[in-house]
């Protein structure tokens, strides 16, 4: 758990001295559509992986 909380604080304070606030927003945005993005690739990879299709 500790390293979830440090990873919320590194991502909380990557954005402190970020100026323009439209630019936070897009870039909080495309970090949370990268992290979904390899979550479906994650999924995919393990329902291959557990359904027996061949790579």
């Amino acid at each position: 758990m500790g390293t979830l909380l440090h990873f919320r604080n590194l991502y909380v304070h990557a954005f402190d001295d970020c100026k323009p606030s439209y630019l936070v927003v897009v870039l909080k945005g495309y970090s949370i559509f990268c992290a979904a993005l390899l979550l479906m690739a994650f999924y995919a990879f393990l329902y291959r992986a557990f359904t027996g299709f061949e790579f």
